[in-house]
C-alpha cells in the first residue's frame, strides 16, 4: 500500500499555520508525507516593499515553515486579491493535487471573511474533483489521479463568517501536543506579522492563533487546544463514510454529536459556548 498522503491548501502564507497546521503535524507523526500550497503569493503583505519584493520575502519564510512541518510546499499560483474562481487558476490548481495525489485535503472554510479564502476553497474541492478526468487539461499538463480523497474545511480565521455568524465544527483535533510546532511554523511568517500589526492592530500575532485554537478547544469542551474541521460530501471524491482523519488520529480527534444531528435533522446546534459537544 501505497505512503498516505496530506496536502494542505490555503490563500495566504500564514493562514495554514494559523488555522491548520496542527492537524497538519499529527498526521505526519501518523505516517502521512505532507504538502502545502499557498495559492496567493502574498505580495500585497508590505507597506515598504514593492510587489516582487513582498512575494519573494513571503515565499522564503513559507518554505522555512514548511521545514518546520516537515512538508513539501508548492509555489504559489496567482497574487493577492487576484485568487479568483478561474479556469486558469483551477488548471494550475488540479495539477498541484495531480503530483501530490492527496488521499486527504484539508481546505479553507467555505465561508471566511474575504474572498482569496473563500475562493481557494472553491478551487480546492474542484481541484480535487477533476483529478481523474483525462480530458480536464491542467496547467502543467500533469497525468491524471484516481485515489479516494477526503476533503476538510477548516474554520474560517476568527472562527466567523463574512457575516459575523460562528461556523461551528463538525470534528475537532487535539492540537496540543504540536501546539509549539504550531507557534514555531507562524513565527517564520515574520513580514506576515509586521504587516498585520501596522494594519489590522493585531499586536500578538501568536498568542491570536493560540486563542483561537483554545476556544476551538472550549467548543469542544474536552481539549485545551483544538483545531476544528468539516468534513466535504464524499460525491465525486470517497466513499460515503470515509474518515481516515478520525482513522489516522483516532485517540486526538472528536465528533460533534449535534453537528452530526444537524446533518440528519436540519436544526441548527446551539450556539458554541453552549456545552452541546461529546
Amino acid at each position: 500500500m501505497s505512503e498516505p498522503v496530506a496536502l494542505a491548501i490555503a490563500a495566504h502564507p500564514d493562514d495554514i499555520e494559523f488555522m491548520m497546521a496542527g492537524t497538519l503535524c499529527l498526521l505526519g507523526q501518523a505516517g502521512y508525507k505532507l504538502h502545502m500550497v499557498n495559492l496567493a503569493s502574498g505580495c500585497c503583505g508590505s507597506m515598504e516593499e514593492n510587489r516582487q519584493a513582498t512575494a519573494a520575502r513571503r515565499l522564503e519564510e513559507a518554505q522555512d515553515a514548511a521545514r518546520v512541518l516537515g512538508a513539501r510546499l508548492h509555489e504559489p499560483i496567482g497574487d493577492d486579491l487576484e485568487i479568483l474562481y478561474s479556469t486558469e487558476l483551477l488548471r494550475k490548481t488540479a495539477a498541484i493535487i495531480r503530483v501530490a495525489r492527496p488521499t486527504i485535503i484539508l481546505a479553507p472554510s467555505p465561508e471566511d471573511y474575504m474572498e482569496d479564502h473563500t475562493n481557494s476553497s472553491r478551487l480546492a474541492v474542484s481541484g480535487a474533483f477533476v483529478r481523474g478526468m483525462p480530458n480536464f487539461l491542467t496547467t502543467p499538463p500533469r497525468n491524471p489521479t484516481n485515489q479516494d480523497v477526503t476533503i476538510y474545511h477548516a474554520l474560517p480565521y476568527g472562527l466567523r463568517d463574512g457575516m459575523r455568524r460562528y461556523v461551528q465544527p463538525g470534528q475537532f483535533v487535539n492540537v496540543g501536543s504540536v501546539l509549539q510546532e504550531k507557534r514555531e511554523a507562524l513565527a517564520c511568517h515574520r513580514s506576515q506579522k509586521e504587516w498585520l500589526d501596522e494594519t489590522q492592530g493585531l499586536d500578538s500575532y501568536l498568542d491570536t492563533m493560540e486563542s483561537m485554537s483554545a476556544e476551538v478547544g472550549r467548543w469542544s469542551a474536552v481539549y485545551e487546544h483544538a483545531e476544528g474541521w468539516r468534513r466535504h460530501s464524499h460525491l465525486g471524491f470517497c466513499s460515503e463514510n470515509a474518515d481516515p482523519l478520525s482513522e489516522a488520529l483516532s485517540d486526538k480527534t472528536l465528533c460533534s454529536v449535534a453537528y452530526e444531528r444537524m446533518l440528519r435533522t436540519g436544526v441548527p446546534p446551539s450556539p458554541p459556548n453552549q456545552p452541546h459537544f461529546s
